[in-house]
């Protein structure tokens, strides 16, 4: 079979296509994850409850900028699938060309930026004096390494989009694996602390993003097409038009990390250990549903650019069944063994009250897991389409609500008001998309 027509999801059966092409990404996802859990894990019972906190205090800074990194290659990723899908070959060639070139640039720019106010917005946070300078150090080598996560997530998001997600299945796995190795040397037998967890994932990344851009030159090289340019004004004011809602909506959900994390830290470093172990776990649960989403996205760029849009309808119920059945699954699991989980980063015998506070989060927004996923999965058919203002309308409602009722009942609750407010900011989300989806207007959007 020819690379042009490898991964096309325009044809043939909408359910197999889905699921071949969405079991990877979750797989993916999932690594992806694991090795950022271990991260965790590892500080946690090796170095200390004041050193995971000290990680989780940092962690909603950097994964602002990784949100930011997730949204350029996603955005861009559109605008590669609809010109797949078309099979306008050298348009695609020229567009991913662009993209990468754009990126670089704009990851350079942002690295240097975060090294700049990562202090001055630790402190604007609030954040524990006792925790300030571990997070501090974590958070400036992780900034060295922007352009390995910018390029590495836009290569992953450019084989996603011609329909190949084995590719970053394989990478995802020997980065995860490379990753726990070199945390376990660093932080267990050179004793680094913090900072050895920072230069595991900066490494790891490293030499994913060289792997990664490697295989992206010979895949593209199959591809037989006449001349393309390699930077084109038009194209990038294409992409932008898509890459900078995307930008701004995955920035929303890690902006709102960053003000429910505010809200909480004045609650101490045991309840700020206890929700960290408990988002941590949080954020693979839902990784998933986020991956069956991204995947309805470039199912419907692809078929919207073959204008085929009659067969985005089925599209969208295979994938909605497909993510309420992984939320109910992962909350029923959630739901009675939460304790388990959270007990995995802290130690049992001197972080109860810590365990206790993550444990009766994650029982809580667990069953509403199935929710996120739907919204998700409507998301992502608005974001496929390129109706970018309501995709983006759905996230500022899904923050405002979010970060709305934690600020006005954290103090009333001790905290715990985060358990409903995610909950709640989800089915905001889900209930505008949904409209947006039967009200039909998404049809008529054209980019390329």
């Amino acid at each position: 079979m020819s690379e042009q027509i490898k991964g096309s999801m325009v044809t043939g059966n909408p359910t197999k296509a889905l699921i071949g092409f969405a079991l990877p990404m979750v797989a993916g996802n999932l690594f992806q994850q694991f090795y950022n859990i271990m991260d965790s894990v590892i500080v946690g019972n090796v170095v200390g409850e004041d050193a995971l906190a000290a990680v989780g205090a940092s962690t909603a800074i950097t994964m602002l900028f990784v949100m930011v990194a997730m949204g350029t290659g996603i955005g861009c990723s559109v605008i590669i699938s609809q010109l797949f899908g078309a099979k306008k070959l050298e348009e695609m060639k020229t567009a991913i060309s662009t993209a990468l070139l754009s990126i670089l640039g704009f990851s350079i720019f942002l690295s240097v930026l975060g090294l700049a106010i990562n202090r001055p917005l630790m402190h604007l946070m609030g954040t524990p004096d006792n925790i300030f300078e571990n997070a501090a150090k974590y958070m400036q080598i992780y900034f060295f390494g922007f352009v390995f996560l910018f390029l590495y997530n836009a290569f992953s998001a450019i084989f996603n989009a011609l329909g190949d997600s084995k590719k970053p299945l394989m990478f995802l796995i020997f980065s995860s694996l490379l990753n726990i190795g070199l945390d376990l040397y660093f932080v267990a037998e050179l004793h680094m602390g913090v900072p050895g967890v920072a230069w595991a994932t900066l490494i790891a990344q490293g030499i994913s993003a060289l792997m990664s851009f490697a295989f992206l030159m010979r895949k593209l090289k199959g591809i037989k097409t006449n001349a393309y340019h390699r930077f084109d004004r038009t194209m990038l004011r294409n992409m932008v038009k898509v890459a900078i809602p995307t930008i701004v909506q995955q920035s929303i959900v890690s902006m709102g990390m960053v003000l429910i994390q505010s809200a909480v830290n004045r609650f101490g470093s045991t309840f700020l250990a206890g929700y960290t172990a408990a988002t941590k776990i949080d954020g693979i649960a839902i990784t998933p549903m986020v991956a069956v989403g991204n995947a309805a996205s470039t199912y419907v760029a692809q078929n919207m650019g073959a204008k085929k849009p009659e067969r985005i309808a089925k599209g969208y119920r295979i994938c909605l069944v497909m993510s309420a059945s992984i939320g109910l699954m992962i909350a029923v699991i959630l739901h009675f063994s939460g304790d388990g989980f959270v007990g995995l980063f802290l130690d049992s015998d001197t972080s109860k009250e810590a365990i206790a506070i993550g444990t009766r989060y994650l029982s809580a927004v667990s069953l509403f897991y199935f929710v996120m996923g739907l919204m998700n999965v409507s998301g992502g058919v608005l974001r496929g389409a390129a109706d970018m203002r309501w995709f983006l309308s759905c996230s500022l409602c899904n923050l405002a609500v979010r970060v709305g009722l934690t600020y006005a009942l954290a103090d009333a609750t001790q905290g715990m008001i985060i358990m409903w407010a995610n909950p709640a900011g989800w089915a905001v989300g889900l209930v505008l998309a949904v409209f947006r989806y039967f009200q039909g207007g998404w049809k008529t959007k054209k980019i390329i």
